[in-house]
């Protein structure tokens, strides 16, 4: 108990655990529900349902232009509130205008994709995005004020929503509807239960005003210059992955290896996306005072480390039994591809949260060339996969190893950055 009280003490812990309490939740009801839906909805379902992801995913992180990256930055709050804004409406018209290219090109872009099943849910598309961008500028603009509790509550509502719905579905006709409608339910209830305390502060929206929004979009305008690009670049290779997969193997194996992000992206989601955020903040101030975050990267990296070694290497043993125990022996198949993954995941879990240096230190060029490399060096996995015809499992080997060797590299970068040392960048 003693300890307790002393962890909570240290702002960057307590800011963590409060996070960490939401987020734990958020990721602990789709594990929890896993089970029942895996014997609800076939793999052919989680399959399509890892197509809309994917494709609303890689739209949704470039919906606002990574404006809302800016709006923790400004040392003047009004700044920060027309930020917001700027994000918002940047948000509404990238989402009007994949609409508009969806209805154009509907029958086309169902075609490439080889699949029929979302053809419905390809329209919905774009209201998905707008919620994920949404929520982005939401999340950063409560990180600012340091209120952490409501971005864990707003999650918790996003996975109890999207459970209950999933589960009720799937009982009363399952399909792939029940999956992504639960999806669709979450991110307006979590967006709801945000908008909602922000509209209530009517000093602060009262600073918003089209002369400033202007101002800052082109003083930030590295953001959607370089950073937009780089976020592009990061989730096209982790994401046309799953359109990759569904494309030259099935719909049934994308089903598969849909299971096995979820599982080992969770210590992830679960604790390293709550240790970024806070990192991100306290990185900024460390970097304000004394010209770099070097102490707060060393932290942030052993904590990380502390977590994942004896994490991951106990999933790498059991988790084929566990995925067959748990979600029954017709998913063995993803415990194998899972087994193949693991140092991916284990190098993603640490990297990922110390990612935004970059952000903190605006180097957007150098996230901008680490992003399109890793992007290269998928495509080029693809291409080896074509060519030779591998075997799925062939084609995790070779990707899953790649991307180590790249994960290996950025690390030494952005701890050069954190330093405050000198590297070109056309930002810089």
């Amino acid at each position: 108990m003693k300890k307790l009280k002393q962890l909570t003490k240290n702002d960057f812990n307590k800011n963590v655990l409060t996070l960490l309490s939401g987020t734990m939740v958020a990721q602990g009801i789709p594990i929890a529900v896993s089970p029942i839906l895996t014997r609800l909805y076939t793999p052919n379902d989680f399959g399509v349902l890892a197509l809309i992801v994917a494709i609303s995913t890689v739209c949704g992180s470039i919906a606002n232009a990574r404006y809302e990256l800016a709006i923790v930055l400004p040392e003047e709050d009004k700044d920060a509130i027309n930020l917001t804004a700027l994000s918002v409406l940047v948000a509404f018209t990238f989402s009007l205008l994949l609409f508009a290219v969806i209805a154009i090109f509907h029958d086309q872009i169902l075609s490439l994709l080889g699949n029929e099943d979302i053809s419905f849910w390809l329209y919905m598309t774009p209201v998905i995005v707008f919620f994920i961008g949404l929520f982005n500028t939401l999340n950063f603009l409560n990180t600012r004020f340091k209120h952490y509790k409501f971005v864990a509550r707003a999650k918790m509502y996003k996975a109890i929503v999207s459970a209950v719905i999933q589960v009720t579905a799937g009982f009363i006709k399952p399909s792939v509807h029940g999956l992504v409608g639960g999806q669709l339910s979450a991110h307006i209830f979590g967006n709801g239960s945000l908008l909602i305390r922000l509209l209530k502060n009517k000093e602060l929206l009262s600073k918003i005003h089209l002369k400033e929004i202007r101002r800052l979009a082109k003083e930030y305008i590295n953001f959607p210059k370089y950073s937009m690009w780089a976020v592009l670049a990061n989730n096209l290779s982790q994401n046309v992955i799953s359109i990759f997969i569904s494309m030259l193997f099935s719909t049934v194996t994308l089903g598969y290896y849909s299971l096995v992000n979820r599982i080992l992206a969770t210590p992830s989601l679960l604790i390293g996306t709550s240790i970024g955020q806070v990192f991100f903040q306290q990185a900024t101030v460390e970097k304000n005072k004394h010209g770099h975050s070097v102490k707060t990267y060393k932290s942030t990296v052993k904590k990380l480390l502390f977590i994942a070694i004896p994490a991951y290497l106990l999933m790498f043993i059991f988790i084929e039994y566990i995925i067959v125990v748990v979600f029954g022996e017709n998913w063995r198949i993803a415990g194998q591809f899972a087994q193949i993954m693991m140092p991916l995941f284990f190098f993603r879990f640490i990297t990922s949260p110390i990612s935004t240096i970059v952000s903190v230190y605006q180097k957007n060029g150098i996230d901008l060339a680490i992003q399109f490399s890793m992007l290269i060096i998928t495509a080029i996995d693809f291409v080896i996969a074509l060519v030779l015809k591998l075997d799925v499992e062939s084609f995790l080997y070779l990707l899953t190893y790649s991307l180590v060797l790249h994960r290996m590299g950025t690390f030494y970068i952005y701890y050069r950055i954190s330093k405050g040392t000198s590297m070109q960048s056309p930002t810089a």
